[in-house]
């Protein structure tokens, strides 16, 4: 061919397709850069994920605000900073035609859209979050954050630690600030919320500064890096870090109490939403945060009613099974339970704790068989801090994404009774919730994903509880429907019994906020006053699990009847996670367009 045929040939296609693969390389460097700028406003989050390197990570490492290692915020002055900076990026977004981009990167811009909107109509409720709660407070997050957040690796990480431990009296005393504004505005916490909180804050004052976990845990971390700090060196961090908590952070915490022992009066036992200004557009507003669907709170109350019914009736099958034939549920549980409930001397709990590791080796041998995307990056089992202990449910802590810590399932055990913290018969199920096949899986695998942008890896446009909580409760469900609990009746009771309370909780939840249901309505109900406090300072929060994995069922059952015999459980589950946390409608796309490319043989 001639050479100047061809170079005109060459530039007509380049001409034709030149403006297409610019707009998907302009999207791509437009994400990265704006993700970018999301993190370096939340400095605890860019220190979780160690999204940044070199210098401009270790300044962010030496930083403070008033926000959670999650990206949250707390108070009215933070929510408008990240609505602006959200109205500006969508307003940036919108150059970006969802018709001119590629499929994975209309995800990328269904996923950005989404978190953006979500931040701005957040933002209009901002004071109805208490900045100070018995369950995710200000006053517990710092804590939580420099103690196992922030990384000790070496000396500079000791260093950067002192440095924001310097910050933490500053930041509370901006969230007494917040928390005196929203108070003025009429949004003053129940009088069991501040009760509690005060409680922890009693316990977190009287200890010695020694003891403080802002010192204990700093000592023990540097002693686990050996030789690598010196004796001197420890001793020297350890004082200026016992320094700072005498002189600063403990009189710090007890201006929040001073605060919430001044609200006291002025508070009252009306636990939900509805109370507070706006309370009824507040609730609407929290349940499509968490559930990223439209639904009303009747719709949801109605569909946990059904669900309640459905799951009761197996329970009473298997208890009648078991032999308890009298009594509620819960009752006939709990008896069960006393019989399952280790002795107390020599105290049981390493041995639990062994006996729950011994659980996830042996989901993790079981999952093979439904999964072959798997996460590289191990879990591990650790008792709950006794700081948070009392308050806390079993949870999960991600991976460090540079490999420096596992995965970690925290379990709460200061109560060892039949109602207490101990799992009983929902053992088995809660390892399969917290660890292997739930969050572990779903976090870890979205962490280590080789495909997506790094901004969906990390996390930076948010984790969708409907999607990481629904995924976990349909790990839940999944061991059962794959015979894990067979020849164990209490461990499928268990599973059964954990599926009750999903249900019960948005029955609870849409009462509690808008139905006027009372604490101890929802006590009465079922639940324990710990958890009934819960649904009360996060609302809408407890009916994700439950809306999440029947969304998942439905769009498993759905793709199981497109595809017939092309239908693959491997498959479904890859598609699921393999684009990591997403409102529930963008999954919905996902997996649509799974199916239609398997009917065509993709």
């Amino acid at each position: 061919m001639n050479i100047n045929r061809l170079l005109l040939l060459l530039s007509l296609c380049l001409f034709t397709i030149g403006p297409a693969h610019a707009a998907e390389r302009s999207f791509d460097q437009w994400a990265d850069e704006f993700a970018v700028r999301r993190v370096r406003l939340n400095p605890q989050f860019a220190t979780r994920v160690q999204y940044f390197s070199g210098a401009e990570q270790d300044a962010l490492d030496r930083q403070l605000i008033l926000g959670g290692a999650f990206g949250q915020t707390y108070g009215l002055k933070a929510a408008r900073e990240r609505a602006e900076f959200a109205r500006r990026g969508l307003k940036e977004l919108q150059r970006f035609p969802a018709a001119k981009l590629t499929a994975p990167q209309r995800t990328s811009a269904a996923v950005i859209q989404w978190s953006l909107e979500d931040a701005v109509r957040g933002a209009a409720f901002a004071q109805h979050q208490f900045v100070f709660e018995q369950i995710g407070g200000l006053h517990l997050g710092i804590v939580s954050f420099l103690t196992s957040t922030h990384p000790i690796r070496n000396a500079r990480d000791v260093e950067n630690y002192l440095a924001r431990l310097a910050l933490v009296a500053p930041r509370i005393d901006e969230g007494i600030a917040e928390a005196k504004a929203a108070g003025v505005a009429g949004m003053i916490p129940p009088r069991f919320v501040l009760q509690r909180v005060i409680e922890q804050l009693d316990g977190f004052t009287a200890q010695k500064p020694a003891d403080n976990p802002f010192v204990a845990t700093l000592d023990q971390r540097i002693a686990a890096l050996g030789a690598a700090v010196s004796a001197e060196q420890r001793a020297s961090f350890v004082a200026a870090a016992e320094k700072e908590v005498a002189a600063a952070i403990i009189p710090a915490y007890q201006r929040v109490r001073a605060l919430l022992a001044a609200q006291l009066p002025g508070a009252t036992d009306d636990a939900g939403a509805w109370r507070l200004p706006r309370g009824g557009d507040f609730y609407a507003n929290s349940l499509e945060s968490f559930t990223t669907t439209k639904l009303t709170p009747a719709e949801i109350h109605a569909i946990g009613l059904r669900e309640v019914t459905n799951i009761s009736t197996e329970m009473e099958s298997i208890l009648q099974q078991l032999g308890y034939k009298e009594g509620t549920l819960q009752d006939r549980i709990e008896k069960l339970n006393a019989t399952l409930n280790p002795p107390a001397e020599p105290d049981p709990r390493l041995l639990l704790v062994a006996k729950v590791e011994a659980l996830v080796r042996d989901a993790e041998r079981r999952a093979v068989a439904m999964f072959d995307l798997l996460p590289k990056a191990p879990v591990t089992v650790k008792r709950e801090p006794a700081f948070s202990e009392k308050s806390a449910a079993a949870h999960y802590s991600p991976p460090a994404p540079d490999g420096s810590s596992p995965g970690i399932y925290w379990l709460p055990l200061a109560d060892l009774g039949p109602r207490g913290t101990w799992l009983g018969v929902g053992m088995k199920s809660t390892v399969y919730h917290e660890a292997v096949p739930g969050h572990h899986f779903q976090i870890t695998i979205q962490q280590e994903s080789q495909d997506l942008p790094r901004y969906r890896k990390l996390g930076v446009f948010g984790f969708n509880s409907a999607y990481i909580e629904g995924w976990a409760l349909y790990a839940e469900r999944l061991a059962a429907e794959n015979g894990w609990y067979e020849g164990d009746l209490p461990g499928r009771l268990g599973y059964l019994q954990l599926q009750l309370f999903r249900a019960r909780r948005l029955v609870a939840d849409t009462g509690l906020h808008a139905m006027k249901w009372t604490r101890q309505q929802v006590i009465d109900y079922g639940f324990t006053p710990q958890e009934t406090e819960r649904y009360i300072v996060w609302p809408g929060q407890a009916c994700s699990y439950m809306i999440g994995q029947l969304r998942i069922l439905e769009l498993r059952e759905k793709a199981k009847a497109a595809l017939g015999a092309k239908f693959s459980i491997k498959e479904f589950h890859n598609v699921v996670l393999r684009g990591g946390s997403m409102p529930l409608s963008v999954l919905a796309q996902e997996v649509d367009a799974w199916v239609t490319a398997r009917k065509a043989g993709g």
